[in-house]
Formats: structure tokens, sequence, C-alpha cells
């Protein structure tokens, strides 16, 4: 089994994945970074990954996303679908949750300030990943290193915080 990690380069993601590597080094699990990119601009420039003049090349935005997991989590597994339509956020966590599922997770990290509120908002993806019953979720909420006694915090990680 694998902690997988729903990756979008965002903050909450990449402290999601460090989380899942500390679990992970203590529990000796694997760790993979799953991401999925619709091939559409306005989807690209919501994300930060394009700025707003420029045109999207799904191959560029792959490999820095695959980038920024190797620069926090060298030795994670990384896996990266394309898809050409720009759905709903419920159908975009479908195809996430599909790419997770094929790393056999035992838990999924997500990184995320929305999921488990009271009033959920409608365009959390993580939100749509979080209410399955196949898998345990860790959410992670907070930027700073783990509070848990038994794990050895990423010290580059927390270094700038």
């Amino acid at each position: 089994m694998t902690f997988v990690v729903p990756f979008d380069g965002s903050e909450l993601a990449s402290v999601a994945l460090v989380r899942a590597v500390e679990y992970g080094t203590a529990l000796d699990e694997d760790v993979t970074a799953v991401t999925v990119v619709p091939e559409r601009k306005r989807y690209a420039r919501e994300k930060g990954w394009i700025g707003p003049d420029e045109s999207i090349d799904v191959d560029t935005i792959v490999d820095d996303l695959r980038a920024q997991v190797r620069s926090v989590a060298p030795d994670a597994d990384f896996d990266a679908e394309r898809i050409r339509e720009f759905p709903p956020e419920d159908q975009l966590a479908e195809h996430v949750e599909r790419l997770a599922r094929r790393h056999d997770p035992s838990v999924i990290f997500l990184g995320s300030d929305n999921v488990g509120r009271i009033v959920t908002p409608l365009t959390s993806v993580g939100v749509h990943v979080a209410d399955k019953e196949s898998y345990d979720v860790f959410v992670v909420r907070q930027s700073g290193p783990p509070r848990v006694d038994a794990l050895e915090p990423h010290a580059e990680f927390y270094s700038d915080g």
C-alpha cells in the first residue's frame, strides 16, 4: 500500500506531500504524488501554472509539477494524467481519485483548508476526494511541522517558515 497525495503545486499540497513523506518514513510506506492536468488555459491560470498572457503547454506544466515534487520529496513517485476537458470539480475529483486508486492507497494525504468545514465550498476537488470510503484521508491544514514526536520533520522544507 501507498500514501498518495493529490498534488497541484499549491502550498498546502506541498505540505501534504511533506507530511506523507514524514509519516511514510516513520511507517515504512511508499509515497506517490498524483496530478491531473486539464488541457485548458483557464484552469492552468487559476492554479498559477501559467501567467495571464501565456499559452498552455501541458508537458511543461507536468514537468514543473514533477520538479516541485522532487524538490521536497526526492524518493516519492509521481504520476500525472492529462485530460482534454475542464470538468466541474466533482468530475475532476473523479479523475484524481481514479489516478490515486491505481496506486492502492492506504491513506490519501490531502492539503486543503476547505475539507471538513461545516460550510463546504462547491469548488473544492478535495471535498469530493475525501468523501470516498475505500481509503483513509489525512487532511493537512497547517503549513508548520508535524506535532507528533515520533516523526522527524523535513528540515529543509520547514526551514523557510
